[in-house]
């Protein structure tokens, strides 16, 4: 028997082919694994032995040669006989870390994609009714416990022959990515995503459904609780998304993917409070994500409270103990956000591709014969930052940096208004509004009038534009125009 081994990673490499040396394998191996098993005193036959040919340009061509690919694709011995070859039973491959150069040189980068290695395992998985194909050292202890007790059969040579394909997919997944990303400012002609099971969930959407998370790097650490569900996952996105968005210490209440409360303040416990007071009744069971670290003082306030998930960038060691009395409470620690360039959406007629709205406030125009007031405008400015993070017809009522009443997901934008100004009550009474998208009618503007909001940030752009700002202008409120929305479905 023979294992063709060319790996990058070389981490348990000396234990497992000793244990293959030992089941009476004989190795084969390239230039760098050859040194590193030969110095170890561990026999194997260089490459360029087997092919007669060396190792050229600077070792980037070694393994691909009739005699290796002949030797792997090869049904069995007969197939390549004649022609003097033998077969080769094992190809243990690990590829080039392309992605530890994704932000290197143009040069360094490209140097770093592995050609033979994908080529290897792309055979070897092919021909996995006769070869093994080992593409990870991850899978050294299994392979040989299998080889051990005979139990390397067909389906098992098929798991692992799928592993291998599944590897040489996002590896190249990988590189198409990082060269479309960095050197084309369009959107992909060709859409390839590619990522691990990093975990199955307790359900999906629902308890009958099954889900899991998938991803290329854990984005976090769970420091207690239970296995979090599809939902919680998709309500973090939200509060982390909303909580990122901001310098100052930051906290957002998201409840089924909407916010329920956001604010910031002076400190994290401060903006906590003021998130959740925004709107505690539907706070209960939500997600809260903050911007800083949670000391003991945020801690603290979540006595009595129910929440899902708190999630941080990081947690004090007695903050930590504080929490996790608390039985059912996930805490997270945030690290590794990923940067996406685009948002994903499926649907039944394809993937639906946009760029991540990341917009900044700057070209905006007073519309009213009243201007805002310096506080009216910090505060205009936070509900345009948040109101892009609810659902479509969204509208926010903000008071001192805080949400103080959200309408979110409602087919008429007017009866988002009411919700809002429902939500808020008197809190309402000299509170300012941001709306998503433009107002259709002036029917807006009075009810918030109504409810006691004294200013407005939209986007105009409406037929109406004239009466809405005739509505604005009776009612002395201030309004601004961004002159781009921020829809969400």
């Amino acid at each position: 028997m023979r294992a063709l081994i060319s790996v990058s990673d070389k981490s348990r490499l000396e234990i497992f082919a000793r244990e293959l040396i030992s089941l009476g394998y004989e190795i084969i191996s390239t230039g760098g694994t050859y040194q590193f098993l030969t110095s170890r005193g561990i026999p194997a036959t260089k490459v360029e032995e087997i092919t007669g040919y060396p190792e050229i340009l600077n070792g980037r061509v070694k393994t691909l040669h009739p005699v290796i690919h002949g030797g792997i694709l090869a049904k069995n011995e007969n197939d390549v006989k004649e022609l003097g070859l033998k077969t080769i039973d094992m190809v243990v491959v690990n590829l080039y870390p392309f992605k530890d150069f994704v932000n290197a040189s143009e040069e360094k980068m490209i140097e770093n994609i592995d050609i033979g290695g994908v080529a290897l395992l792309r055979a070897a998985a092919k021909n996995y009714q006769r070869v093994i194909v080992v593409s990870s050292p991850e899978q050294y202890n299994e392979v040989i416990a299998l080889l051990k007790e005979g139990k390397f059969d067909i389906e098992e040579r098929r798991k692992y022959a799928m592993r291998a394909f599944a590897l040489t997919a996002s590896y190249d997944s990988l590189i198409y990515n990082t060269l479309w990303r960095r050197f084309s400012s369009e959107l992909p002609d060709f859409f390839i995503y590619a990522a691990k099971k990093l975990e199955d969930l307790r359900y999906g959407e629902n308890p009958h459904q099954r889900g899991a998370i998938y991803a290329n790097k854990q984005s976090f650490i769970q420091h207690h609780g239970k296995k979090l569900s599809f939902n919680n996952i998709y309500d973090l996105d939200g509060a982390w998304d909303l909580v990122s968005e901001f310098e100052e210490p930051a906290a957002a209440v998201i409840k089924h993917s909407n916010p329920c409360g956001a604010a910031i303040a002076k400190d994290l416990k401060d903006a906590f409070i003021k998130a959740w007071n925004s709107d505690s009744m539907s706070a209960y069971g939500s997600v809260v994500a903050f911007n800083g670290t949670v000391d003991t003082e945020v801690a603290r306030e979540f006595k009595g409270k129910f929440v899902e998930i708190i999630a941080a960038p990081s947690f004090t060691p007695e903050a930590l103990k504080i929490l996790q009395k608390k039985k059912n409470l996930r805490i997270l620690e945030m690290f590794n956000f990923p940067n996406e360039r685009y948002r994903i959406k499926h649907t039944n007629f394809g993937i639906l591709l946009q760029d991540v709205d990341t917009k900044k406030l700057e070209n905006y125009e007073v519309v009213t014969k009243r201007v805002p007031t310096e506080k009216e405008m910090q505060d205009l400015i936070f509900a345009w930052y948040v109101v892009r993070h609810v659902k479509s017809n969204a509208i926010v009522f903000v008071k001192d940096r805080a949400t103080v009443g959200i309408g979110a997901g409602q087919m008429s934008r007017v009866d988002s208004v009411k919700i809002a100004a429902m939500k808020a009550g008197d809190r309402a009474k000299g509170a300012v509004l941001a709306s998503d998208a433009f107002f259709p009618f002036r029917d807006d503007v009075d009810e918030a009038h109504h409810a006691g909001i004294t200013a407005i940030i939209q986007p105009g752009g409406s037929i109406r534009d004239k009466e809405v700002i005739e509505a604005a202008n009776e009612h002395n409120m201030a309004m601004i125009f961004t002159h781009y929305r921020v829809f969400r479905h």
